[in-house]
């Protein structure tokens, strides 16, 4: 290692306080999220899915750890490098993913000797080869009659040269990472080869002489703290945080109240960070842990029929009496069972029982497909056809739905019992297996099974019975060792659901008699790696897994974060369970670090460390404390070392929960004790989902009591369409940066923090857009956008206020304490409001003069911004909404074509409608309202001295205004997408000016 002084950066600001590549970290966020399960740690399971990206973990460490120099611009050329944003490492990500080919080159790239790296398919003795071989690039090979390839003796250097170069013909770095492997899934010592030079260089000041990610932190670490950095998390969830840190060679602390989170970060941290060696260990293991299974099942002879084929599923449905004919009507939103397969479920009446017979049938017709889609459960009501009448009933009268005298909702469901396992002869809802999905003998150790589907026969039932039969016998006992739960289910917001809806009371009542039978032979393993494996399986195989007719398999339970009960439903046999429990996982080893994992609170951590990283809950929407219990009922009894010095139980008593004035001082007292437990020159990132200016205001006010100032904050766009919220929605992540407020009292009056404030926020601003100018001269595309500036402008702000601990003449911590109104606007509120106004006001759109701008409504503003911002092509929703928020829309949907996540824009002028534009809507009322109507009528052929005129009359106070209009004209001509309405606005904007010209 070199010679380093330790403390030598101990006080100096660290990069993230002044610039941060938001924009490229957003949309490689986005990228990892839209890979799903291969995310690095879903391997461990899904279910968890409140984890951060890890791109993002990884840039808030090296930002927190990389100090600040006099070159603004190289700093950031670094931090990108670091990142493998540059374009060398772009060029080294697409050899891997091999989108790019030599076609594609050859079309873009300027080459006088495009032989040395490609060969063709012309032969040596073609008449066309002399003329072939004085090709120069670029140049169309389809026309040419050329195929293209690379040479075999090509050097690895110039092919990742010649990819550079292609890439350098693309606009925009979201355009060119679509090409690329994401960074991670990349060797990461091959792909920052180049970049330790440069690094070095860059910081030889301090002694910096690094090879690797890890040698740098370290050094990095020692010169700000004296030691290799500590990263913590207390609020660990599914571990992406300090596996992150850890792979960049931070030693890491992480805790949780929850268990499952803890063995979900034991497993990134020991799992997937597990040497190449260790990962073959466990790899062994599972394979054992598997085979026995097997044979045990195979012993038993439950999962073959009579052929040798082997079940890969099992489908259930409900089954009711109907109250009108007395019927037993099995109950399914649909009888499709495999849409690839064209395979459905017809019912037949039985008149001798009073029941259906369900007969499977494939490769029927589209209609036959059609028909069967329309199942017997409908809009909340069991509904099926007889003798040429339909019967309908409301599942809520089948239940008995009724309303208790204390308001309580019930009904006259049978509460099931700690050893039932089925339905009883008399409850309301029975359950039936009806069709099998069969895995050919032929083809079972193939690795492309032939499959097929059939009803249930006899033999069939008695393979059944046999299994209800074992579970019968065993499950007091199995209880009893912890091979299965006797948990029951605790009263809940989620909870709730399967005892309303099923009457389910315990955890094991939402698995059937296969699942306990499997999972008590899966159990009966209890490494550590077991658990989690077998935790994963837990969510892909029970009562409430859902079955997916386009795949042919079941859906997991979490795939959104409810228990969800299904009148039809899936269970995975052995082949298919297996497939999906412990292989495949993911392989980044660790290197040597110090990991502490604590089950506790957070405010009770008691671990001086050197950086914090957390993803709080606030206003979080997933109540973790209540549906982990779906694990922890199956894992509480014999946890392995070290999962056994944890408490196995969601204590949802101390769980901070995300709203209210209990949520507020918990998360004071968690911060405060981090606060505590930090260095001086310490700092923290906070990651919250961007909601509102009253989500500021609240943490803001945790923080300042906490003694935390603020000191950046970014704007991250981490995904889209999430698993928590479905439609036109982009999830936003805010990121702020905090360090400990300076010690001793600074005290402030609101009429004096304003004019501070706005200072700050034009100060931090016009910096910020003064470095987007000179990198835009340079690079091409500027490095912060609209969104990435009015952030910086809220941090400015915020920097100001969190810094005074006395607000006329109010202790902050009093302040922040202290329960709130419904309606009460506070100061931080009205401050949170003027950083947003003093920054709004500097983002004047390219083409429109500042005085116009501040003349104008927020919805005008708005719809201008969003214009110009679309000519850049960006279409992402979240800009939309931050801006509306931002602007004081009322309700920016009013004036918007498109809600879609990723190609959100406004209406077009020609696409506004007459009620768009009445007095009673926001833009209606407005100037640009007046002349979007305006050219309407000249779109539609009016006489332009005609839309004068009307203008006029709209507006009283015409002639004062009319340098606006033929400003935003004149703006309008410039930007509007759609090249007539460029015209007439010309068109209106001349004779607006004409009209000055002539003194009318």
């Amino acid at each position: 290692m070199a010679q380093l002084t330790p403390f030598a950066l101990k006080d100096a600001p660290a990069l993230i306080e002044a610039v941060f590549p938001a924009q490229k970290v957003s949309f490689e966020a986005q990228k990892e999220r839209k890979a799903n399960l291969g995310q690095t740690l879903t391997g461990l399971g899904s279910y968890w899915k409140g984890r951060k990206p890890l791109i993002l973990v990884r840039s808030v460490v090296l930002g927190s750890l990389l100090p600040q120099t006099n070159d603004t611009e190289k700093d950031l050329e670094i931090f990108e490098m670091l990142m493998a944003f540059d374009n060398e490492s772009l060029a080294k990500r697409a050899l891997i993913q091999n989108a790019i080919k030599p076609k594609d080159i050859a079309e873009k790239v300027s080459l006088h000797n495009p032989w040395d790296y490609f060969a063709h398919n012309v032969k040596v003795d073609s008449t066309r080869f002399s003329e072939v071989d004085s090709l120069i690039f670029p140049l169309s090979p389809d026309e040419l009659g050329l195929k293209l390839r690379w040479r075999r003796d090509i050097e690895e250097k110039d092919k990742i040269s010649l990819l550079a170069l292609y890439l350098d013909t693309i606009e925009g770095y979201e355009e060119k990472s679509l090409l690329c492997k994401r960074p991670e899934e990349v060797d990461q010592a091959w792909l920052t080869q180049h970049v330790w030079a440069k690094v070095n260089s860059h910081y030889k000041d301090l002694g910096i002489e690094a090879n690797s990610h890890q040698e740098l932190v370290e050094q990095l670490g020692i010169l700000r703290y004296g030691h290799k950095p500590r990263v913590a998390d207390t609020f660990s969830g599914g571990g992406s945080i300090p596996f992150e840190a850890a792979r960049l060679g931070c030693d890491v602390y992480a805790s949780d109240l929850n268990p499952i989170a803890l063995m979900l970060t034991w497993g990134a941290l020991n799992i997937i960070g597990a040497s190449p060696e260790r990962k073959a260990e466990i790899e062994s293991k599972q394979k054992e842990v598997a085979k026995a299974v097997d044979d045990e099942i195979t012993a038993l002879g439950i999962e073959h029929d009579e052929h040798g084929n082997r079940a890969k599923a099992y489908l259930y449905c409900l089954e009711t009496k109907c109250p009108e004919t007395g019927w037993l009507v099995p109950m399914s939103p649909t009888w499709v069972i495999s849409k690839q397969k064209n395979t459905i479920a017809r019912l037949i009446p039985n008149y001798e029982v009073k029941r259906f017979d369900i007969e499977v049938v494939s490769n029927v017709s589209a209609s036959e497909m059609k028909q069967a889609n329309e199942g017997t459960v409908r809009e909340g009501a069991l509904v099926y056809e007889l003798d040429g009448k339909t019967y309908r009933t409301p599942i809520k009268t089948l239940r008995g739905d009724y309303k208790d005298s204390d308001g309580t909702n019930k009904n006259r469901l049978r509460k099931w019992e700690k050893e039932d396992f089925a339905p009883r002869g008399d409850d309301i809802f029975q359950e039936r297996l009806y069709a099998i999905h069969w895995i050919t003998k032929s083809s079972l150790d193939q690795s492309r099974q032939e499959t097929f589907f059939t009803g249930v026969s006899q033999e069939d039932i008695q393979r059944e019975q046999k299994v209800n039969q074992l579970v019968s016998d065993n499950i007091v006992k199995w209880q009893h060792e912890g091979l299965v739960p006797d948990m029951a289910i605790e009263s809940g917001y989620n909870t709730d659901q399967p005892i309303r809806e099923r009457g389910w009371t315990h955890w094991h009542h939402l698995f059937n008699a296969r699942h306990l039978l499997m999972y008590a032979l899966y159990f009966k393993n209890n490494t550590p790696e077991d658990y989690i494996f077998n935790a994963k399986s837990l969510d892909w195989n029970s009562r409430i897994a859902n079955w997916m007719i386009h795949w042919e398999k079941t859906n997991n339970v979490f795939y959104n974060q409810a228990l969800n009960t299904f009148y039809n439903y899936g269970t995975r046999c052995f082949t298919s369970h297996e497939a999906g429990r412990s292989f495949g996982f993911a392989n980044s080893p660790i290197s040597d670090i110090d990991i502490q994992l604590k089950n506790h609170e957070a405010d009770k951590v008691d671990v001086v460390n050197d950086i914090y990283v957390t993803d709080p809950p606030y206003a979080d929407a997933v109540h973790y404390h209540e549906i982990t219990e779906y694990f922890i009922a199956w894992l509480r009894k014999n946890p392995p070392a070290p999962f056994d010095e944890w408490t196995w139980d969601s204590r949802r008593a101390l769980a901070i929960k995300g709203a209210g004035d209990n949520f507020r001082k918990g998360m004071v007292n968690a911060y405060k004790a981090m606060a505590n437990h930090m260095p001086d020159n310490g700092m923290q990132c906070v990651m919250f989902t961007h909601q509102d200016t009253g989500v500021w205001s609240d943490m803001v006010g945790i923080f300042w009591a906490a003694g935390l100032q603020v000191v950046g904050a970014w704007y991250i766009a981490t995904e889209t369409s999430t698993e928590l919220k479905k439609g036109g929605y982009v999830q936003g992540t805010v990121i702020l940066m905090l360090r400990k407020r300076p010690a001793g009292e600074n005290s402030g009056f609101k009429q004096r923090l304003l004019p501070a404030v706005r200072a700050e926020v034009k100060n931090q601003i016009e910096t910020m857009m003064h470095l987007n100018d000179e990198v835009k001269d340079k690079m091409g595309e500027p490095i912060f956008n609209d969104s990435d500036l009015q952030m910086a402008g809220y941090a400015a702000a915020l920097k100001v206020l969190t810094s005074y601990t006395h607000i006329g003449g109010e202790d902050v911590t009093t302040f922040a304490l202290r329960p709130r109104t419904k309606g009460e606007v506070t100061v931080v509120d009205e401050i949170v409001q003027q950083a947003a106004e003093a920054a709004n006001s500097l983002l004047v759109p390219e083409g429109l003069s500042a005085d116009t701008w501040q003349k104008l409504s927020g919805i005008q503003r708005f719809y201008l911004r969003m214009m110009d911002i679309e000519t850049t092509g960006a279409g992402k929703l979240d800009n939309y909404q931050n801006f509306a928020k931002a602007f004081r829309v009322e309700d920016y949907t009013r004036v918007m074509g498109s809600m879609a996540a990723n190609k959100a824009q406004l209406k077009r002028i020609p696409e506004f409608e007459s009620r768009d534009l009445t007095e009673s809507n926001e833009i209606g009322s407005t100037w640009l309202g007046q002349l979007i109507i305006g050219l309407q009528q000249l779109l539609a052929e009016a006489e332009p001295q005609t839309v004068i005129s009307h203008l006029q009359e709209e507006l009283p106070e015409f002639m004062e205004v009319r340098p606006v209009l033929i400003d935003m004209l004149k703006f309008i001509e410039s930007k509007a997408p759609v090249q007539t309405t460029r015209d007439v606005a010309e068109v209106l904007g001349a004779r607006l000016r004409n009209m000055r010209a002539l003194g009318n």
